[in-house]
């Protein structure tokens, strides 16, 4: 389990905290990082914000466009086989 680090900081009169400049450098935190605060029993915990939302499949499914006669399942699957065939040649 990773060494937890024990630093103190202080609320300011408008709810902001500054966080001590070690941890900022270790994770790499600049200004204007985005931060996800969760408040969960053992207290606050801090997470960098993902860069994109999740998303589920279905929400992104057929959002390429493509201009041609439909595939078929088997030229898809020789398709894919081609691709393999070829990346496994390359090793």
């Amino acid at each position: 389990m990773p060494e937890v680090s024990r630093l103190t900081t202080t609320v300011s009169t408008k709810g902001q905290v500054i966080l001590p400049k070690s941890i900022r450098q270790e994770r790499q935190w600049e200004a204007g990082t985005r931060l996800v605060v969760e408040n969960g029993p053992e207290g606050v915990l801090l997470k960098a914000a993902p860069n994109f939302s999740e998303t589920r499949p279905e929400q992104v499914f057929g959002c390429l466009s493509y201009e041609g006669e439909a595939k078929s399942i088997a030229e898809m699957e020789a398709g894919v086989m081609e691709e393999a065939r070829k990346r496994h040649a390359r090793d």
